[in-house]
């Protein structure tokens, strides 16, 4: 069984760190909607002798969620559209967190995921705010599937940060990561599957691409073409993997007014070439064999030279716009290390490396163990930098 390095921040199964910062990805979205402490404890229970098991991971938190389903259509069906959407809310987290370990995404992984997805939307449908809208970003012959949240009560077009995905996230797990204190600041935000993400990869045939610079222009090309977007004042933001994402679309599309990277990359392949030696017995967020499905290829020799240009050296000189990198200090999957290299390396001239700590709370992986205090840091960061207003009404 994998074990972690140290076991200061809540480990639900102790010596199991998978399972462990998955059980904490959802309990962590709790503040924004995504989770309910006795739902996610009671399907801990029922896993509590099935530690390691995926199927059984997937099986427990797929019931959970046709539960709050059903119950959610049978609020809605009455009339009760907020309690419906509070559970088809969290009903979404319970079938995408379960679904992230199934492998091979067989029927049963993608009923499960579509579940989630539908599940988001009757929310969207369903919740007097922010107004949540389903698009689709017109990209090199389909489209990329994103949500736009809009503040508000405010005069005249607002900024917009596109929020792109990790290695093994989607986009409704992301909503429910801080998206609300975006949109209460001001701020729009298009939360978006890229490639190699949420329903591009299911659904779409996209796999896992390094020039992700092409889906970062998409994306303002979509938010130009909305009257009640700024176009002149778009940020981008990623999480985890989604922080090579942003770097590099900040680094090579120069519209993009401002950056946050929720978590360091450096070297991936570096990263991965770790993991391998390790026989994947480390930190790690999914099995290992999740990233040759990413990639579209059948082994790990085939991955790892794909994954050569995931490196962020001799790209992330070329950034111009102010820079925002969120690190924990206790961080297992990514090292400190690899923050502070990408940290020197930046070109922009406002800069900022932000490190978590023991005392600040947020020391593990993207601030798993205390999300709010990444989710405030970026959100003013970003209202700061794109000039935005506070809107006249309150939403979430």
């Amino acid at each position: 069984m994998p074990t972690a390095r140290f076991d200061e921040w809540f480990m639900y199964f102790p010596g199991q760190y998978r399972w462990s910062a998955a059980l904490d990805l959802v309990l962590g979205s709790a503040p924004y909607g995504g989770a309910e402490l006795g739902e996610v404890d009671a399907v801990a229970r029922r896993l509590a002798a099935k530690v390691g098991d995926d199927d059984a991971w997937f099986a427990a938190w797929a019931e959970m969620g046709d539960e709050l389903r059903q119950g959610a259509d049978a609020d809605a069906a009455a009339g009760r559209s907020l309690t419906a959407a509070r559970a088809y809310l969290r009903a979404s987290s319970y079938y995408h967190i379960g679904e992230r370990f199934k492998l091979p995404k067989d029927d049963a992984a993608l009923d499960a995921y579509r579940k989630g997805v539908d599940c988001f939307g009757r929310f969207a449908e369903l919740v007097d705010g922010p107004s949540i809208e389903r698009v689709e970003v017109p990209f090199e012959g389909t489209h990329l599937p994103a949500y736009l949240a809009l503040p508000s009560g405010l005069d005249g077009p607002v900024p917009c940060v596109v929020f792109f995905d990790g290695l093994d996230i989607t986009k409704e797990l992301q909503f429910v990561r801080g998206v609300t204190e975006l949109v209460r600041r001001g701020v729009g935000c298009l939360v978006i599957d890229g490639p190699g993400n949420g329903e591009s990869i299911r659904f779409r045939g996209l796999p896992l691409r390094p020039d992700h610079e092409a889906a970062g222009g998409a994306a303002i090309d979509y938010l130009a073409s909305r009257p009640e977007v700024d176009g002149a004042r778009i940020g981008v933001m990623g999480i985890s993997l989604g922080g090579y994402y942003a770097a590099r679309c900040a680094s090579k599309e120069p519209r993009f007014a401002a950056c946050v990277c929720w978590g360091a990359i450096w070297d991936y392949r570096a990263t991965w070439e770790r993991r391998i030696a390790e026989a994947f017995s480390g930190a790690m967020s999914v099995a290992g064999d999740h990233i040759c499905w990413v990639l579209g290829c059948e082994t790990f020799d085939e991955a790892l030279d794909l994954l050569s240009a995931y490196a962020l050296d001799g790209v992330v000189q070329e950034m111009r716009c102010p820079y925002l990198l969120l690190h924990g200090a206790r961080d297992e999957q990514i090292p400190l290390a690899d923050a502070e290299a990408v940290y020197a390396a930046v070109g922009s001239a406002d800069k900022e490396l932000r490190v978590f700590d023991e005392r600040t709370g947020g020391a593990t992986h993207c601030q798993t163990d205390r999300l709010t205090v990444a989710t405030v840091a970026w959100a003013d960061w970003f209202a700061d930098r794109l000039g935005a207003a506070r809107p006249a009404t309150r939403v979430g």
